[in-house]
């Protein structure tokens, strides 16, 4: 994300260097200050999307850690089912 930031403040820079053999300095200081805007707002955006990324992060570790805990509560509850089932077989046949 950074290299792409660096990539068009180099553009951006190269179009004012082009633009300065023109006569109109006022028109590049704007496109510069807007550039320099742009390249803070993206550089916000990359940052807020770099915490979106670790918190869904964290949300799948909980989330993979709870299924993990429901396929256990499966297995026990099957368990304890199987047992049931053994013990009423036994005291049917009896």
């Amino acid at each position: 994300m950074k290299k792409t930031l660096v990539t068009v403040l180099g553009v951006l820079a190269m179009a004012a260097f082009i633009s300065a053999c023109g006569p109109d300095m006022k028109q590049i200081n704007a496109a510069s200050d807007k550039a320099e805007a742009d390249a803070t707002q993206s550089e916000a955006a990359a940052n807020s999307a770099e915490a979106s990324a670790n918190q869904a992060d964290a949300a799948a570790k909980k989330a993979d850690d709870a299924a993990s805990g429901a396929e256990d509560a499966v297995r026990r509850a099957n368990d304890a089912v199987s047992r049931l089932e053994a013990a009423f077989s036994t005291s049917v046949t009896k």
